[in-house]
């Protein structure tokens, strides 16, 4: 797949203005987060780790789609991947409890056998951001107790994909936000993008959000959630291609569930995913064909 960014030399129809400017383009060095995510020792604890941070352009474009995906594709060429769904809101109730279905998704398709409460710290009734959510139901998140609950799964699997809520913007707390979270944690991000009229505008906003925070954006993923077929979603491949500065890794099809079969399954989702893989975890495709 082709990077989005004009090659030396080449006119380039982009306004000179900071989007097309350097700090647009992805860092790999450490992420330093400030506010009350700053410290030390938890940072020191967290470490490099193999895997991805799961965000999206908004809530509903296929995040535990793409994510419960991956996790199959790996699990197929043999790799344990973990799984992370650190806050899930909008929870049913069954029993008198709360069942985060995302998070419940993650771990059938990663066949983990982690706890649901380790793979999933908060979860909350009312389908609001989690900062409003855990306010409404009268209790508070804590960002070390979701940094320790990622650090154990980190030990247990070589690979470990965190599924975000909603988007890269979305408050946790009044002073953090998955932008925050996803640069404690160290991975790099897989943006989903799903195929709708103001995609384009959703996408820049999220990647640049997250290269300004210097935080890797190892790919985006097009998905198309939606049946019908608009202008916008016919043309928003290529223009995506054009206005990225960072790979646009595929484009899933609007997929229909079988009766036996959930999504995650589906065979043109696992070759699709397949195919990104080289791109997403590069070190872990290396460490394969080296054994």
């Amino acid at each position: 797949m082709r990077d989005a960014r004009p090659k030396a030399g080449a006119a380039s129809s982009a306004p000179t203005t900071p989007q097309s400017s350097n700090w647009l383009r992805p860092r790999t060095e450490p992420v330093e987060v400030t506010g009350p995510l700053r410290r030390g020792s938890a940072q020191a604890s967290t470490g490099l780790r193999t895997g991805l941070f799961v965000t999206g352009t908004d809530t509903g474009v296929g995040k535990t789609l793409i994510t419960a995906g991956l996790a199959v594709t790996l699990r197929a060429r043999g790799i344990d991947v973990g799984v992370m769904k650190p806050i899930e809101t909008g929870c049913p109730t069954r029993g008198g409890r709360l069942l985060p279905l995302d998070a419940m998704t993650l771990q059938e398709a990663s066949g983990s056998r982690d706890a649901l409460d380790l793979i999933n710290p908060y979860r909350f009734r009312e389908p609001l951001a989690p900062m409003v959510a855990a306010e409404v139901s009268g209790r508070r998140i804590d960002m070390e107790k979701l940094r320790e609950r990622f650090v154990r799964l980190a030990d247990r699997h070589p690979v470990l994909l965190v599924e975000g809520a909603g988007g890269l913007m979305v408050p946790i707390t009044e002073t953090s936000s998955f932008l925050d979270f996803a640069g404690l944690l160290k991975l790099p991000l897989l943006v989903v993008i799903g195929s709708r009229l103001g995609a384009l505008n959703h996408a820049r906003l999220t990647v640049e959000a997250a290269l300004h925070a210097r935080l890797p954006v190892a790919g985006v993923i097009l998905n198309h959630p939606n049946e019908q077929r608009s202008p916008a979603q016919r043309t928003n491949l290529l223009a995506l291609r054009r206005v990225l500065p960072v790979p646009v890794l595929a484009q899933i099809p609007h997929l229909i569930a079988g009766e036996r079969q959930p999504l995650w399954r589906d065979p043109r989702l696992q070759r699709l995913l397949a195919r990104s893989l080289s791109q997403l975890l590069p070190d872990l495709c290396t460490k394969s064909k080296d054994t």
